[in-house]
């Protein structure tokens, strides 16, 4: 049975295993080799964040104990891992634009939502005044450049077809 880390549990630190403010690591044998590896998961995940090689101890045949530098430096690298993830995923799902028409300036953004049953994207423009200016609903096929965000933009945000 798999076990989720718990950011309420209690901090755990020994030489394979520590646990502190919601990330867990822990030492593992690699499967291919006489090596070993750390994993490091964030609380409520079901997968590490990070599987990287540890290092050997002394005796060249157990692992190196693991110690508060060492996890504060995995914690750090897998949360850039999982910030670059969501920067990534964010980004596969929303395009923006920027299009300057009759002396103002609009963000155009396209977000595509992965509906299981109705995937669909959403066009909006925001003027720069922060102001939402138009929003429709729009096949998750879109064809969205920055022409289509220019011409939208220049026809006062009709409903697209």
């Amino acid at each position: 049975m798999s076990h989720l880390p718990d950011a309420a549990e209690p901090d755990i630190m020994e030489p394979t295993r520590w646990r502190k403010n919601g990330w867990s690591a822990r030492v593992i044998k690699n499967d291919d080799d006489d090596g070993w590896s750390v994993e490091i998961t964030k609380a409520g995940m079901s997968e590490p964040a990070l599987v990287s090689p540890w290092v050997m101890g002394r005796d060249k045949k157990n692992p190196k104990p693991f110690d508060g530098p060492a996890f504060a430096t995995f914690v750090k690298t897998a949360s850039e891992v999982l910030d670059r993830a969501a920067r990534q995923r964010d980004g596969a799902l929303n395009r923006r634009l920027s299009i300057a028409w009759g002396g103002r300036w609009y963000e155009v953004t396209l977000e595509l939502v992965p509906d299981e049953y109705e995937p669909h994207a959403v066009l909006s423009a925001v003027d720069d005044a922060g102001a939402t200016v138009a929003k429709f609903q729009v096949p998750a096929n879109f064809k969205f450049n920055r022409d289509v965000a220019n011409d939208w933009v220049r026809a006062e945000f009709p409903e697209p077809k």
